[in-house]
């Protein structure tokens, strides 16, 4: 990380912008080479980064420059939304609020931006540099010609800043980038790639793992996972690369110990009991449940109980008041308990719009609703999507489910729903009890969640009605 002969790139942070995207570090990739395939490689790293570490662009979002394009040193600040630059694969000057009004990218995530200024990065002779988490400027566009490259990351979570960073630059670094550090306000960036040392005691991964190994066995192991480790007296100094920031604990160095080793190599043994394990009843009937839905013609979808509020009622124009939200979740989007599989299973089909139709999917699964202590249902629910899906399609889905896998025949009275389509939505009734709803799904609906096609569904309650 060192910079012998070179004057340390600066990045200097206003006290303007902390309160809006505070977290910055960055760092400077030298003397490499780019190609076609490698910069599609980088822009699909930046991208999957961008959705898993950095939350949708929420916790961090990256920035990959042409270091030769810009001036020394930067300044991380807020601007008003008049601001105007050039923005990446773009020829024309426009202001940040035509940028979060009128593109596609603005649109999506305008939502992190909600107070009247906006992060920007300038350089020293006050050019745009990039527009977080939204936009690059065309300013400092990456080529084929691109010899130094500056990577910088900005967030709303330290950690999640710094995970990215280490993750870009040791890409750059086997593409063959000399790497060095950049001063943020007077602090160097290389703090964010020091290594992390883990003491492990042998007894543990044989223990777990039903093995006989030796220290320089174990320490064999892990150098097959390019974790330095040497011994420590009876124990095991494990050193962790920053980039490796999925090891925790001990733990997950037995893991890396048995993929070392060779999984292959395990031998796997019954523990002694006394009795053999089985399935319960209820799982029993979900699993022919699963089969008569396959034999239908439906793909099986599992999602999260925890989902989001915008998901589980906002697109669905639910109700929220009944809302179940978890204190202090760690994550933050996902921080409702579903009271319904239904919008789990639109959000699904959201996000393969750009698969053939139909497509058709159904979950099984636990949904949450108020009580003391809070109420646990089964519920199963069910989409098509394709032209032409239809009330009659899905109703008769529905009626041949509960015919083939229990003998059950329902009947539906007209009814009406706020995430499905007036005049074509049923209440389910079995032995005159309300078990559940089948229809169209509400074009409202559908063009919230950007779908493409018409959408049908049901959900129903198991729980009561297939098992006690």
């Amino acid at each position: 990380m060192s910079q012998k002969g070179k004057k340390k790139f600066l990045i200097k942070t206003d006290a303007s912008v902390k309160k809006i995207r505070p977290f910055i570090s960055a760092v400077i990739a030298r003397n490499g080479k780019l190609d076609d395939e490698s910069i599609r490689q980088l822009i699909a790293l930046q991208e999957d980064l961008h959705f898993g570490i950095g939350r949708r662009r929420k916790k961090a979002s990256i920035g990959i420059h042409n270091l030769d394009s810009v001036s020394s040193p930067l300044r991380y600040t807020a601007v008003s939304k008049d601001h105007e630059f050039v923005p990446l694969a773009s020829v024309q000057s426009v202001t940040v609020k035509e940028i979060l009004e009128k593109t596609a990218t603005g649109q999506e995530y305008s939502h992190l931006l909600t107070d009247s200024k906006v992060p920007m990065i300038l350089d020293a002779k006050n050019r745009t540099v990039s527009f977080p988490p939204i936009i690059n400027s065309a300013l400092t566009a990456v080529s084929t010609g691109t010899k130094n490259i500056l990577v910088e990351v900005t967030g709303m979570d330290k950690g999640a800043v710094d995970d990215s960073l280490s993750v870009v630059a040791t890409t750059l670094q086997n593409l063959g980038f000399a790497i060095s550090d950049v001063m943020i306000d007077a602090k160097s960036s290389s703090d964010t790639f020091k290594a992390r040392t883990i003491l492990l005691d042998p007894a543990l991964v044989n223990q777990i793992l039903g093995l006989d190994l030796s220290v320089p066995k174990i320490c064999d192991s892990l150098k097959k996972c390019r974790l330095d480790a040497i011994p420590r007296g009876k124990k095991i100094l494990c050193s962790i690369p920053r980039f490796r920031f999925d090891i925790l604990g001990e733990m997950d160095l037995v893991e890396e110990i048995a993929l070392g080793h060779g999984i292959e190599n395990l031998k796997p043994s019954l523990p002694p009991s006394i009795s053999v394990g089985e399935k319960n009843n209820v799982t029993k009937k979900l699993d022919q449940i699963t089969s008569v839905m396959i034999g239908l013609g439906f793909t099986e979808a599992l999602n999260s109980s925890l989902t989001s509020r915008q998901v589980l009622y906002d697109y669905t124009k639910r109700d929220p008041s009944e809302i179940i939200e978890v204190a202090e979740s760690k994550s933050l989007e996902h921080t409702v308990l579903r009271d319904s599989i239904l919008p789990g299973l639109l959000e699904n089909l959201s996000k393969n719009i750009h698969e053939s139709y139909p497509q058709k999917l159904f979950e099984t699964g636990v949904v949450f609703t108020k009580g003391h202590p809070i109420d646990e249902t089964v519920t199963l629910s069910c989409v098509s999507a394709h032209k032409d899906t239809s009330f009659t399609e899905i109703k008769s889905i529905l009626q041949s489910l509960l015919k083939t896998d229990s003998g059950i025949t329902c009947k539906t009275n007209a009814t009406t729903h706020p995430s499905f389509a007036s005049g074509r939505t049923a209440e389910v009734l079995v032995g005159g009890k309300p078990v559940g709803i089948v229809g169209e799904i509400d074009s409202q609906v559908i063009e919230n969640f950007k779908i493409r096609v018409p959408v049908s569904g049901f959900e129903i309650k198991l729980s009561g009605l297939i098992f006690d």
